[in-house]
């Protein structure tokens, strides 16, 4: 097993910014007598179709207040929320600038079908992605994480649920104009840990095959010993980072607004990519008469994305014995290295940026989110109707273009380019009944809805060869030879589905003591077959709130001790769009002299797929202490979701290799922790703010389709979680002398020595030799899941000055880096192209942990490689830190100016206790799916890796909040 996986973590060190709480906490204890009020827990908490005192909810659910989110400023706001929750995995998927997030609620449930949480904006079910919302227009993000809590969204709410809610203008208030802004510098956080010309040199002079004292590849025509390029160097610069948001606000006695526009404008470190946003935002409720009340909420944004078919990973490969000029000093176009095979375009920034109208790739987008509503008071004290209606509209066009010669070892090597596009049309109608009423110490709140909701999704796509002239580019395909344009019937689409849902939900209260909520919704999907259309979800929670209790009464440091149960279903409807009436797939053919199209069976037809269910059983407490200076919860979660959609086998003799049916199952369950304390509160002096919240989640695989325990094809096993390994195990080098070797790994000893060694699961026979070579059946499973994850923040004050820093941890679980594992070839040990800087086996260093080079290779690695590629994925990382400055109130009171507030903020700036960081200098973080960035394939897409993507950044950022 890989030595770095195997690392130990030091776990009291990992709990540092844990132990500052209860240290702060005895603290807080003593001082208490200096509080002069009560800290109340009345806050108002976003559940879904209304809100709900937070001392009064029994479902699960977490907030995060807009203000905080702002503490860490980013172009996306799941950036600012990582670490922020329990149980919310926010996972990088790609370190291209503008960036989607991955986002998980208490684990994966689905095996093929989504895995992302509903996203809900302003109670209207929401199309787009968080990175589309400007964090200076949110409220606050109320999380959803259990199926009480969920059920009332029904299957869009499998996933779990994202309540955002946006700022608005308030009754009566005088007009309000605010400005955030911020700026800053994008930097390495390290560069690839690449070989520098000496060290490659002598790599190179080593790698030579058994017998032999010739290497395996020598210097080509542009190589030299005494070259010592830094590739790198020559394609990463510094880049700028700006976000400027302008807002205005106010009311009436009847009324209120908003409007703000903001933009955000992210150069990358790597030549020709950015990412630039432009967003539009207005909400505006008004009052008429004391019965009728209306508004909409509007937000558009228009976004363009550069370059982003540019990718550092064959920089990474030049070797650095290679010189990139000429003799006049100019870029070489090609570069011939390894004795001639290898003749390789040159990727340069200098020669990237001169490539003008000879290159593009860009995304442009527009989408507009649209709610409107109408609310009226009924006869019936505490009885309203309201109605929602959602209409959103996205698009994204896309082109590229590659001139003549450009990327392409052949100066008259065919110019290309494409254009797709693809549109979103998405509308939901909302009729809800709400009746909310206090009958003494009954307090009944009752919600019932009637919902329809539509989307529609297109997109094609299409290609050329020798576009006649660069300034063409992508605009018109048409100019083409006809015999050199594509339009392939799989990359045009349309999709239309429908929901119909019903749903009633009460939500009663006794005395402040017991709480019940009680849900019940049913939803027809488009997507499935007639008799599985329908299905109903129901869920139930209770609460007892024990310190209202009488007998409580004289516990005066314990101000919240709350019992929480729940229990409910939902369901993902999964089935991808059409998938119960099968597929055909065009193909062309020749018959006798002419060509033909024709088409064939390429999915099975089933008439029963079905839903995927789930069931939730979530137990909680929450409690608050001290004058509620301490809170926080403790929660115990099990999701059973069965009826899965997996691939059965079919006989061959049905043409087909499979059918999905609803056959598998999984199960998430785990604790989840959240402590928040005020340690100091002295409004003249300091002040600190501490939180922490620590979880875990086991998740497994319970069965799989036809009664098999394995997939080896899809990494599914029975048993473990669904992103799982399936490789050999590294248990380190072959030595001189070993005994079993000419059995266990046939070969010479001169070419097996010195390479990779795996354990052996075999029998013996009787005279302790192995009964075998190794091979496929010693492969073992391996479970890539942390054992436990969380997050913390301080926040430290003294008078104006504010000093904050957030940060995330995880413990255990494999990370996969391709760069020192076969997929990348970075770490062939060859001498081929560059390597990673390793310690590899040679005669005088036998203890070295990476291969001997040039021996004992499959294909162009070394045997077994993959397995160098598994890291223990451990590491307490800050995310950020800022220093603020709140100018004083009575100098800006003569300025008219409420608030005016200057920070500074350096992102990424520490990993801590990270094997793979002290190892490699990286960002232990992913920023790749395990499909992308790499040279060949070998990991499934669900999985996350580090792959050959844009390096990671540390910024350093100055900004302004001001308030008047």
């Amino acid at each position: 097993m890989n030595r770095f996986y195997l690392a130990k973590t030091n776990k009291a060190a990992l709990f540092f910014a844990m132990a500052l709480l209860p240290s702060g906490f005895a603290y807080a204890q003593v001082k208490k007598d200096s509080v002069t009020k009560e800290r109340k827990i009345d806050e108002v908490v976003v559940i879904g179709y209304g809100t709900q005192r937070k001392e009064a909810v029994t479902g699960s659910v977490a907030t995060v207040k807009g203000d905080v989110l702002r503490e860490v400023p980013s172009a996306n706001i799941t950036q600012a929320l990582q670490g922020r929750t329990a149980g919310v995995d926010i996972s990088q998927t790609s370190t291209k600038p503008g960036a989607a997030m991955q986002i998980r609620i208490r684990g994966t449930r689905s095996l093929t079908g989504d895995n992302n949480p509903l996203i809900v904006l302003d109670g209207i079910p929401f199309v787009g992605s968080l990175s589309d919302i400007s964090s200076s227009d949110i409220k606050s993000i109320d999380i959803l994480k259990d199926a009480s809590a969920t059920a009332i969204y029904g299957s869009r709410g499998a996933n779990g649920v994202i309540l955002v809610t946006t700022n608005r203008g308030s009754k009566g208030q005088k007009p309000r104009f605010t400005y955030n802004s911020f700026t800053g510098v994008q930097t390495l956080f390290s560069k690839y840990p690449m070989m520098d010309g000496p060290k490659f040199a002598q790599l190179r002079a080593y790698a030579t095959p058994a017998g032999n004292t010739t290497p395996l590849y020598t210097n080509g025509a542009d190589e030299n010993n005494n070259n010592n390029t830094d590739w790198q160097s020559l394609y990463y610069k510094p880049a700028m980072m700006t976000s400027h948001d302008v807002g205005v606000s106010g009311g009436t006695e009847g009324g209120n607004y908003n409007v703000g526009l903001s933009y955000f404008k992210q150069d990358a470190l790597i030549p020709l990519q950015s990412y630039e946003r432009f967003s539009l935002r207005t909400a505006i409720d008004q009052q008429v008469g004391k019965s009728f009340k209306f508004g909409f909420t509007t937000n558009t944004n228009y976004s363009v994305s550069e370059g982003n078919g540019v990718n550092p990973g064959a920089v990474l490969g030049y070797s650095p014995l290679a010189d990139p000029y000429n003799a006049d000093g100019t870029f070489k176009r090609v570069m011939s290295t390894a004795g001639g095979i290898d003749q390789t375009w040159i990727y340069t920034r200098k020669t990237l940026e001169g490539l003008n109208d000879k290159y593009v790739d860009e995304t442009k987008s527009f989408a507009s989110y649209n709610n409107l509503y109408g609310e009226v008071s009924l006869p019936l004290n505490g009885l309203k109707y309201r109605l929602n209606v959602g209409l959103d509209f996205r698009t994204a066009n896309n082109g590229n273009y590659t001139g003549v010669g450009v990327f392409n070892t052949n100066p008259l090597g065919p110019s290309s380019a494409g254009r797709g596009n693809n549109q979103t049309y998405h509308w939901v109608v909302e009729n809800l009944l709400t009746y909310d009423r206090t009958f003494g110490k009954h307090k009944v709140n009752a919600v019932g809805l009637y919902s329809a909701e539509g989307n529609r999704f297109t997109s094609s796509y299409m290609s050329a060869k020798n576009v006649p002239a660069d300034f063409f580019q992508y605009y018109n395909l048409g100019q083409s030879p006809q015999a050199d344009i594509t339009v392939r019937p799989e990359d045009q689409r349309y999709e239309q589905t429908g929901l119909l849902s019903a749903m009633g939900r009460v939500m009663y209260t006794y005395d402040n003591k017991y709480m019940l909520t009680a849900t019940l919704r049913a939803d027809g999907s488009s997507r499935l077959a007639p008799g599985n259309k329908w299905h109903t979800y129901p869920a139930l929670s209770l609460g007892w709130n024990i310190t209202n209790e009488s007998f409580m009464q004289n516990i005066k440091a314990l101000n919240l001790f709350k019992l929480r149960a729940g229990w409910g279903q939902t369901s993902n409807q999964a089935v991808a769009p059409y998938s119960t009436l099968g597929s055909l797939t065009v193909t062309p053919y020749n018959f006798g002299g002419s060509n033909g199209t024709g088409v064939y069976v390429n999915q099975a037809p089933n008439a029963d797929l079905g839903w995927e269910y789930s069931k939730t059983q979530n137990y909680g407490a929450d409690f608050g202490l001290f004058n509620n200076r301490i809170t926080g919860s403790i929660e115990y979660y099990r999701t059973h979701t069965y009826d899965l959609l997996s691939n059965k086998s079919l006989p061959p003799s049905s043409g087909l290799s499979f059918v999905t049916k609803n056959v598998a199952e999984t199960e998430n369950k785990g604790w989840e922790f959240s402590l928040n304390g005020t340690i100091l509160d002295n409004p003249d002096g300091f002040s600190l703010d501490a939180g922490v919240n620590f979880y875990t989640n086991r998740n497994k695989i319970l069965a799989l389709a036809s009664g098999i325990d394995r997939d080896v094809n899809n990494l599914w096993f029975v048993g473990h979680n669904i992103n799982s390994l399936y490789d050999y195990q590294y248990i380190g080098l072959w030595q001189a002398g070993d005994p079993y070797q000419n059995i266990l790994e046939p070969g010479t000893a001169a070419d097996v020595v010195g390479s990779i060694k795996v354990l052996y699961t075999g029998g013996y026979n009787a005279d302790g030799t192995p009964v075998r070579a190794i091979g496929p059946d010693d492969r073992q499973i391996f479970d890539t899941a942390p054992k436990y994850q969380g997050g913390f923040n301080i926040r430290l004050a003294y008078k104006n000055f504010e000093l904050s820093t957030v940060g995330a941890f995880q413990h255990g679980g494999i990370l996969i880096s391709t760069l020192y594992g076969s997929a990348s070839y970075l770490n062939r040990l060859t001498g081929r192209g560059n390597n990673v800087d390793v310690d590899y086996w040679t005669e005088n260093n036998t203890e070295a942990y990476f291969p001997r080079p040039g021996r004992h290779l499959s294909g162009d690695n070394p045997k077994y490689s993959s397995t160098l590629a598994m890291f223990d994925a451990s590491y307490l990382k800050l995310r950020t830190i800022t220093l603020g400055y709140n100018i004083d109130k009575d100098f800006l009171k003569d300025l008219k100016i409420t608030s005016f507030r200057i920070y500074v903020t350096v992102t990424n700036p520490l990993v801590l206790f990270s094997p793979y960081h002290k190892f490699s200098g990286m960002d232990p973080e992913p920023n790749s799916f395990g499909n992308e960035n790499q040279a060949v394939s070998g990991y499934q897409s669900r999985q996350l890796i580090i792959g050959t993507n844009n390096p990671s950044t540390r910024n350093y950022l100055m900004g302004l909040n001001l308030t008047f």
